[in-house]
């Protein structure tokens, strides 16, 4: 059996000196340490599923209470109800954007096979959770400190499968690769907001003020 098969089985033959480091500190095979990470990612999905759907609950209440205030012509709190809509959708598109680009994250990962294409996978999966982190700081709690654990996972698995088979990848690449996902995340989220959420038009405010006055 080749070296970085028995690494990402996690099959181990050695001396006694390997044999007594092995029962200290057990070394946990890269086939485990990815599927790990990939369910942690899979557990953060579902908890941005769950504040989306909350957000998407509060979406609804205070475009009925738009919807009220124009009928009433009442602008004032139309507009104030209007604008802290479009912030909560901002939110809900942020959240959106996260959860597609951590679902191609949790396929990446789930896909690898052999420790061949462990980099490849893995170096630009790790620039994408580093920039959803950000997104998600302060919306879900404990997201942050999470994100950061599954990042160092994936940092030991990129140093473990590159000290076995040599792959490297070149940081531009990665950075590239990563950012075109992101992008596709934020194309998919975008479309998906605009079939959900009904429209707010800007102009609605001063129409409804011309029929109250005309």
């Amino acid at each position: 059996m080749s070296g970085f098969s028995k690494e990402w089985e996690g099959r181990t033959e050695g001396g006694v000196v390997d044999k007594i480091a092995g029962t200290i500190r057990p070394q946990q095979p890269l086939k485990y340490k990815i599927s790990l990470a990939a369910k942690r990612i899979d557990a953060q999905i579902h908890a941005l599923e769950g504040a989306i759907n909350g957000m998407n609950q509060r979406d609804r209440s205070l475009f009925s209470k738009v919807v009220d205030a124009y009928l009433s012509h009442d602008m004032k709190r139309a507009a104030m109800y209007a604008n802290e809509l479009a912030e909560l959708r901002k939110t809900i598109n942020l959240m959106l954007n996260a959860k597609l680009a951590l679902e191609r994250v949790s396929l990446r990962l789930n896909t690898i096979t052999f420790i061949g294409n462990v980099a490849a996978a893995i170096a630009p999966a790790i620039e994408i959770l580093k920039d959803v982190r950000s997104g998600v700081a302060g919306v879900i709690p404990g997201a942050e400190r999470e994100i950061d654990a599954i990042v160092s996972l994936l940092d030991e698995v990129m140093i473990e499968s590159g000290h076995i088979s040599g792959v490297g990848l070149g940081l531009e690449a990665t950075s590239e690769e990563a950012q075109k996902i992101l992008e596709e995340a934020a194309l998919v989220a975008e479309e998906r907001a605009k079939e959900k959420f009904p429209e707010l038009l800007a102009s609605k405010p001063a129409e409804a003020e011309r029929e109250k006055f005309g």
